[in-house]
């Protein structure tokens, strides 16, 4: 078995995956990664295009969303005994050649002495690639950047990011109930880790607009709830860490 395993939680990105799938089952990646996609109940051909590939796949038999699908593999990777975690989003925005980048900094990267148990792919670090992005999302993760910094002291450049590798400590501890937000995974989940001790740093990503679909961020309203219940998320994880109901 491989020491490294590449979850992609997918929901409805039947006209995404495939062509995602295409660049990954070769033998680039398939000889040193397993693959697992965690199909969250889409609605589309998700579940089809992705059972013609030689790949793992998890069947959520409802939608649970974005942050309990990662979970979902988490806990595969947990069980079957793997070191490392990289994850991707279905919908081709993370460009697959960043693999390799994250899989080099978690194996070797010294972050503050010590290797790194969580690595963030960042499009605003010198060699990243951004696509475009709206004023109020750029002023949402301008937020969620002082945030951080506030509460940690750490200067993170790209919080929103799902671009991540972890290291089995990491996952492992995500993987435990209550340890994970099962909703918007985020900046809430870098100070957290962050205030618990575990080592993260970030290392440059391209990234590309989204050709099909839908993000779950779409939309004014989406992105006004999610900058409004964000700051209340982080504000509960700095208090249940501070009074060590979390450890």
């Amino acid at each position: 078995m491989k020491e490294l395993l590449i979850i992609i939680p997918a929901y409805n990105e039947g006209k995404n995956i495939e062509s995602l799938l295409d660049v990954l089952c070769t033998d680039k990646f398939i000889s040193f990664a397993d693959i697992l996609i965690v199909n969250d109940a889409s609605k589309d051909s998700t579940r089809e295009v992705v059972s013609s590939y030689n790949v793992i796949l998890l069947n959520n038999i409802f939608n649970l969303g974005y942050g309990s699908s990662l979970q979902a593999g988490y806990k595969y990777a947990v069980k079957n005994g793997y070191k490392y975690i990289i994850q991707l989003d279905a919908d081709g925005q993370h460009d697959v050649e960043n693999i390799m980048n994250i899989y080099e900094a978690l194996i070797t990267k010294s972050c503050e002495g010590k290797r790194p148990d969580i690595v963030i792919g960042s499009r605003f670090l010198e060699g990243g690639k951004s696509f475009k992005i709206s004023k109020l999302k750029k002023i949402s993760m301008n937020w969620f950047c002082f945030l951080i910094k506030i509460a940690t002291g750490k200067k993170i450049t790209d919080p929103t990011s799902g671009l991540q590798g972890l290291n089995r400590d990491a996952f492992l501890y995500y993987s435990m109930f209550n340890n994970f937000d099962h909703y918007y995974p985020d900046a809430n989940m870098i100070i957290q880790m962050l205030l618990l001790g575990f080592n993260l740093c970030e290392t440059p990503a391209i990234m590309h607009e989204r050709l099909e679909g839908v993000s779950m961020h779409k939309g004014l309203l989406k992105q006004l709830i999610y900058m409004l219940i964000m700051p209340i998320s982080i504000w509960n994880t700095v208090i249940r860490i501070k009074k060590g109901l979390q450890k």
